[in-house]
């Protein structure tokens, strides 16, 4: 049997997954353009302190995106992290 897998992770996507980060699984719909998409997630890069780990574009023009950042020690005293608004 095996580990049962993190909710909203592609297959193979949670194999990486590190206690030491925070992860936020996103989904953009087709009508997000790449431009657009990019814009958005460098926003949450500059002032969140989110990083792009992975992509995954599928036929419909969706895409998956994983995003992470490093713990703090608010985030592990059980206060509420922000999460990105995409």
């Amino acid at each position: 049997m095996t580990a049962p897998r993190r909710t909203g992770l592609p297959t193979g996507w949670d194999a990486e997954l590190s206690d030491e980060y925070e992860w936020a699984p996103l989904r953009l719909p087709p009508d997000v353009t790449r431009i657009s998409a990019s814009t958005r997630l460098s926003i949450e890069a500059e002032y969140r302190g989110w990083e792009l780990t992975r992509v995954r574009l599928y036929t419909d023009g969706s895409r998956r995106v994983l995003l992470r950042r490093k713990k703090t020690r608010l985030d592990s005293a059980g206060s509420r992290p922000d999460q990105p608004e995409l």
